[in-house]
């Protein structure tokens, strides 16, 4: 197929605006890891589709997807307690965790086949090899962590796990968190050594960078979009205007990914869609404790995770990470959760305003009214002092200086406000695939765990709008051979999961 770019000037009193017509397959709006991992995959798939991406920022994977903005762990469910909730009679639910893992591996593959065909560069450049723990204090949630290993040891997504309440053990796998720490307070640790901590800023830009070697992909800089409308052939109409200038652009698109993060949710609104009704978004902001100090950073080589307080979003539960961010080690403390009214980290604070509508207002309020605790908690933290940081630094690191740690703005997360089975709302603190019927638009709304299962996400983005492509014999071989378990359950397939982990930890070298 042909495609015209086709260039109007608009005469008008102040100027000339340069309006310019396009005409892609695919759209998609965000150059973060969700639409560079879906351009990626859809390239491999049909190198022969025109892709365009339009980021609104002047650079790509620097909301979300950046380095410092990102949680950085390859979250794959080995250390994050929240992934595996308690209830009230003590029982410790795992469901959660292994669909993470199994996506996890499935995002490991698709990096492995792109490493092997030199599409990535060396793996060191976005992925490291780092033990991935938790840390536990106190007889109830020592008791906690001991049930939980229990149980994920037992799969087989999790046998390597290790478990520990011997301090001295523990004090080898993370001596910076045990060092000047009570001896007569219970404390367990769970560890699993290849673990990994990711550079999703670096991941993107590469695959991006790769994509602009296509004569079929375009990458939009520096635009908004305006309008999206669907014309009655099915196919899509995008807006789009410079944000810094006057020029604009329609972008004609048979389908439509927005993968803009915190902004997907107004996208969405904008689409018109009849299934975008019902949702809201609940902003979050974030900030880290951040130590480069080399003689402190050399003490700890891991991400060790803790419980998150009473009250606190999944996203807040505080981790001691080791981060890599553009080949640089450093730690970090946190996030410290924080009251906002942005969706985007260089959005406005009007976004949560904006976003309501008539469709969304009750489960909005109803959210709102439902978790005022939630909300006194996040302006309780952002309000904290550097010293009060410090000292729940000092939990995990009790010999924590405050002279060694400044603090860093994390990125933005919106949770979804979606309806309930009583018409009101809730508020959910995973991700969630928005489509519309027809296939012809898709969203990705929510947070954690996010850019870690971007692969998995994109799978259903697929199957779900590409279904009469995926149909054919040459799409599934493909897929295949992207992720050679595609179509299987890696939590129900222990050999087929042996298999798949051995590659990807030799090929992405995290053994």
């Amino acid at each position: 197929m042909q495609y015209k770019t086709v260039c109007l000037v608009l005469s008008l009193n102040k100027g000339e605006v340069l309006m310019e017509v396009k005409t892609a397959d695919v759209l998609l709006v965000g150059g973060g890891v969700m639409s560079a991992t879906l351009g990626m995959m859809l390239n491999q798939l049909d190198p022969s589709l025109k892709i365009i991406m339009v980021e609104r920022l002047d650079h790509v994977a620097h909301e979300s997807t950046h380095g410092w903005n990102n949680a950085g762990t390859g979250h794959a469910g080995y250390c994050e307690l929240n992934y595996t909730p308690e209830s009230n009679d003590g029982t410790v639910s795992i469901n959660r965790a292994q669909a993470i893992n199994a996506s996890f591996e499935v995002t490991l593959q698709f990096w492995s086949f792109l490493v092997e065909k030199n599409i990535l560069p060396d793996p060191d450049k976005f992925i490291n090899s780092i033990p991935h723990q938790s840390l536990v204090w106190g007889e109830k949630d020592v008791k906690f962590l001991r049930e939980r290993y229990k149980l994920l040891s037992a799969h087989h997504l999790f046998k390597d796990m290790q478990y520990s309440e011997d301090p001295k053990v523990i004090s080898e796998w993370m001596p910076l968190a045990m060092s000047q720490r009570d001896p007569n307070e219970p404390v367990a640790a769970t560890r699993v050594n290849y673990g990994s901590d990711v550079d999703f800023g670096a991941l993107t830009r590469n695959m991006i960078k790769n994509l602009q070697k296509s004569p079929n992909f375009e990458l939009v800089l520096n635009y908004n979009v305006n309008r999206i409308r669907q014309q009655k052939s099915g196919n899509w109409s995008v807006n789009i205007k410079e944000r810094t200038g006057k020029h604009s652009a329609i972008i004609g698109a048979k389908f439509v990914f927005l993968g803009a993060g915190g902004g997907a949710l107004p996208l969405l609104q904008k689409s018109k869609i009849p299934e975008r009704k019902g949702y809201g978004g609940f902003p979050v902001s974030g900030q880290w404790l951040v130590c480069t100090k080399p003689e402190v950073v050399a003490q700890h080589y891991s991400k060790t995770y803790g419980k998150a307080p009473i009250g606190a979003p999944p996203m807040s539960v505080p981790h001691l990470d080791t981060r890599i961010i553009d080949g640089k080690p450093a730690l970090l403390f946190g996030p410290f959760a924080g009251f906002t009214m942005k969706f985007l980290k260089k959005g406005s604070k009007l976004d949560l305003v904006n976003s309501v509508r008539k469709s969304n207002l009750k489960p909005m309020v109803s959210v709102g009214s439902k978790n005022i605790d939630l909300t006194h908690y996040l302006i309780k933290e952002s309000l904290q002092s550097h010293k009060e940081r410090v000292n729940a630094l000092r939990n995990f690191y009790p010999e924590a200086q405050e002279d060694d740690w400044s603090l860093a703005k994390a990125g933005q997360r919106v949770m979804i406000i979606k309806k309930d089975e009583n018409g009101k709302g809730k508020l959910e603190f995973g991700t969630e695939m928005v489509a519309a019927e027809d296939g012809s638009l898709a969203v990705l709304l929510g947070a954690s765990p996010g850019a870690s299962t971007s692969v998995q996400a994109m799978i259903d983005v697929i199957e779900q709008c590409f279904k009469e492509r995926l149909s054919d014999s040459s799409w599934k071989d493909k897929m295949v051979q992207m992720i050679p378990s595609y179509g299987q359950s890696l939590i129900e397939n222990e050999a087929l999961l042996s298999d798949v982990k051995a590659k990807n930890l030799a090929t992405l070298k995290l053994s």
